[in-house]
């Protein structure tokens, strides 16, 4: 296929890590890049040979720009999406599609009202050791999975990120506990119900220039969300626990028959381990070999495949705008002491990758020790 043009809105601490990654996409090809901070941009863009656009606008009217990649703050997210969408774009967005579930699904509807795509991340679940789980899942080697447990402890955003406020206003359940949310869902299919309870444990913070301010969101959650079929997540997020906690974004499937640990539930290398009830886990050998980390553009790649084979893509908008329906049950199970709050949108999982797929049938129905 011929690769497609992709622009990046947003030039900010992730914009790098797609950026150094595209290039290993023969699917997609970066030619330009807009932010608010006009220097900024041209910074990006210099540095990675493509082109500076003075505004969302202006990038709009690129010719060559086939698929918007949407790395806004948080906050920015609705908004730039839908005018992308409006003008008739592909867009995929970094997490989450939109802060509330009414913007997501308003956009779902315009994605396919105007005839294109609409992506988002995360799309870790497409990484090698992510995929080499989900074959073990679903080829029943673990029996019927029950408890699902996921932790996410992601420090004190303050202690490294020179503008940490947009990161406590929208929380660690939106910000990172979308990442095994994704997973599990995709995994395991839709949650129906959710209970949370959140904690604001550390609420006055200071900046790495000694600025002080004030948390606007819980600092701990813990939220239990029960799946079509009964399984059970446990799914804990903290932006006041970090290292050197001995979990800090790991998952584990709990069945009749078996237990699978993820070591990560973005680090595409993670760690695979399995064992039978009431033994040890043991190493599971990945599907195929994985790239160190994350492959950021991933999920843009794929979907640009998904749009010259005219099939659906696997990073789906309503898969994410499921995800910000458990997000906005949850903040309101918090608000009312933690009574069950249910879920009625669904999602549809997503098969394999090809390549996973092929190593779980030449393994004999599931990737083996």
């Amino acid at each position: 296929m011929k690769p497609l043009g992709i622009g990046i809105v947003g030039t900010g601490n992730i914009a790098g890590g797609y950026a150094a990654d595209a290039p290993t996409h023969p699917e997609i090809r970066l030619v330009a890049a807009a932010d608010l901070d006009p220097a900024r941009a041209a910074a990006f863009a210099k540095a990675n040979g493509v082109r500076a656009h003075a505004s969302v606008d202006e990038l709009l009217g690129d010719d060559e720009v086939g698929i918007v990649v949407n790395l806004t703050i948080h906050q920015a997210h609705y908004e730039v999406t839908k005018r992308a969408l409006e003008a008739g774009r592909h867009v995929y967005s970094e997490k989450p599609l939109a802060l509330r579930a009414s913007e997501a699904h308003e956009l779902v509807a315009l994605a396919a009202a105007r005839g294109v795509r609409l992506g988002c991340s995360p799309s870790t679940f497409l990484g090698e050791a992510q995929q080499t789980a989900a074959g073990l899942i679903r080829s029943g080697r673990l029996g019927p999975v029950r408890a699902i447990y996921a932790e996410v402890n992601w420090g004190r955003i303050e202690t490294w990120h020179p503008a940490p406020a947009p990161f406590y206003d929208v929380g660690a359940l939106v910000d990172v506990g979308v990442y095994p949310l994704t997973l599990v869902t995709t995994m395991l299919g839709s949650a129906r119900s959710v209970r949370a309870w959140g904690w604001e444990l550390q609420p006055d913070r200071t900046t790495l220039d000694g600025t002080r301010f004030r948390i606007g969101s819980p600092d701990l959650i813990v939220a239990a969300i029960e799946l079509e079929g009964g399984p059970v997540v446990r799914l804990t997020t903290s932006f006041y626990v970090g290292r050197p906690a001995t979990v800090i974004e790991t998952l584990e499937f709990h069945g009749d028959d078996a237990s699978l640990a993820l070591g990560s539930f973005q680090e595409f290398d993670a760690t695979v381990q399995v064992g039978a009830f009431g033994e040890r886990y043991e190493p599971v050998a990945l599907v195929r070999p994985a790239p160190r980390g994350i492959a950021w553009a991933r999920g843009v790649a794929e979907m640009a495949e998904a749009i010259d084979a005219d099939r659906p893509h696997r990073a789906s908008a309503e898969q994410a705008a499921h995800v910000v329906d458990i997000l906005e049950a949850a903040r309101a199970s918090m608000r009312d002491g933690g009574r069950p709050v249910a879920i009625t949108s669904t999602v549809v999982q997503p098969p394999l990758m090809p390549w996973a797929e092929t190593a779980v049938d030449q393994r004999g129905g599931h990737p083996s020790a």
